[in-house]
């Protein structure tokens, strides 16, 4: 399904983990990490999903480590301490060998030769591995939800990207593999839709009711804005590299 009007899309913003990358890949990585730290990531989640039901907040990083400490029970500045040690800094070095999804980078560069603004809204701080790939210095914009006060799907960053950008949501393509979070969020607020699924959900025909186009390889979307001279990415390529 394609219901993107390209003459009416001005900027195009990207979630990163799954969509820049496999979190597959990244997930056998620090799988070690995850098991010496299973109970914190353990009460990690569990907290996140909480935070994903919480409404925007100024004191989101409070707030957050405030329900780790009840969890952990621990002090909250302890929690603080915790979630910056394990979580924000302990996890970043894992992604300096993480590959991105081949393509993804190529069709930055072209968006953004192309005239098209460019930016990152990510759950996670964006600058943890943004850069990683250069993607970081060709963004307009770039935006943790944390940041902003809420996680995805809360309409709140989604709408923080839009007056960043300087442009109305619908003139926002938001490419995101996670249809509950990434998808309907940016949906909800009017912002057009990519929904990249992974490339086994394409074989079985994956379908998204709101999701404006989906795909499972980078070369599909590239196709979409600049035709098919782009499609050296086929399905067998990207099933074996991403």
């Amino acid at each position: 399904m394609n219901n993107v009007d390209l003459t009416q899309i001005k900027a195009v913003a990207f979630d990163i983990d799954g969509t820049l990358y496999r979190a597959w890949k990244f997930n056998l990585r620090v799988f070690p990490y995850f098991m010496y730290h299973s109970f914190f990531f353990l009460k990690y989640g569990l907290v996140r999903n909480i935070m994903h039901r919480t409404s925007a907040t100024p004191e989101f990083v409070k707030l957050q480590a405030s329900h780790m400490a009840k969890k952990l029970n621990c002090s909250q500045e302890e929690a603080e301490k915790r979630l910056e040690k394990i979580i924000y800094k302990g996890l970043e070095k894992y992604f300096v060998k993480i590959k991105p999804c081949k393509g993804a980078i190529e069709f930055i560069h072209q968006l953004k030769e192309s005239g098209y603004k460019i930016g990152l809204l990510s759950d996670f701080p964006p600058e943890q591995k943004g850069s990683i790939w250069g993607v970081k210095d060709l963004c307009d914009v770039v935006l943790g939800s944390e940041e902003a006060g809420a996680l995805k799907p809360d309409s709140t960053p989604f709408l923080e990207l839009a007056k960043k950008f300087n442009l109305p949501p619908e003139q926002i393509l938001y490419v995101g593999n996670n249809h509950k979070y990434d998808i309907l969020g940016a949906h909800n607020i009017g912002m057009k839709t990519a929904w990249l699924i992974l490339p086994h959900s394409g074989w079985f025909g994956k379908k998204s009711k709101i999701a404006d186009f989906t795909f499972w390889h980078y070369g599909q979307i590239s196709e979409l804005f600049f035709g098919k001279k782009n499609k050296k990415t086929d399905n067998n390529s990207d099933s074996k590299s991403d």
